[in-house]
């Protein structure tokens, strides 16, 4: 699959938040990129501001305006609130899992564990990032030196951070579970999905 593979911190400089490249580059310029940067004050209008958050929640899972736009329409026509579903779908992509499990350092680097064929969901080879996970499902890294030496880096390197409440992780045995659907508030608290929600309204 096609993806972003032009200047990182770049993306982040521009929303202002760490999406990629490297956070202590964010930290060291913390306004938008660009000669006239620091001095920009063109008014921005609601269209704007909704295609940026858009596409900072575009940028954060690493997908692609059409496989972005697919997964909002799935939510639009499901059950409940369409934000939150939207923001569930991208949350429990299976390369996102992988990544919120700390079994690799983003969420790039998960989607590419994930397509090489290291990850087993229920007992089988599942290879689709774009896979969504369900309350029930077990996730466990594929039983080969290469597979367990690479998610064993990433566990101890990603130690400190925190495994979300709706995922259980038994890193010694290289398995989880999921739980439930995540809430809202175990999500990304950077974006508003409201926002989205009514630039794709306009359409």
């Amino acid at each position: 699959m096609a993806r972003y593979t032009g200047p990182t911190t770049r993306i982040s400089r521009r929303f202002g938040v760490h999406l990629l490249g490297s956070a202590k580059a964010l930290e060291r310029r913390n306004y938008p990129p660009g000669q006239h940067g620091p001095k920009s004050r063109r008014k921005v209008s609601e269209y704007s501001v909704g295609l940026g958050e858009k596409q900072k929640l575009r940028y954060v899972y690493g997908l692609l305006e059409r496989q972005f736009r697919r997964t909002f329409e799935i939510a639009k026509r499901e059950r409940g609130v369409t934000g939150e579903r939207f923001m569930q779908l991208l949350e429990t992509r299976l390369d996102s899992v992988v990544y919120l499990l700390g079994l690799a350092k983003s969420r790039a680097a998960a989607r590419q564990f994930v397509n090489h064929g290291h990850i087993r969901v229920n007992g089988r080879k599942l290879d689709i990032a774009s896979y969504s996970v369900k309350p029930g499902d077990e996730i466990e890294v594929k039983n080969a030196p290469a597979s367990r030496q690479f998610a064993t880096r990433n566990l101890e390197e990603n130690r400190i951070r925190n495994v979300p409440g709706w995922l259980t992780l038994n890193a010694e045995a290289f398995k989880a579970a999921v739980v439930r659907l995540p809430k809202r508030d175990e999500m990304d608290q950077n974006i508003n999905e409201q926002l989205i929600v009514e630039f794709y309204s306009r359409f």
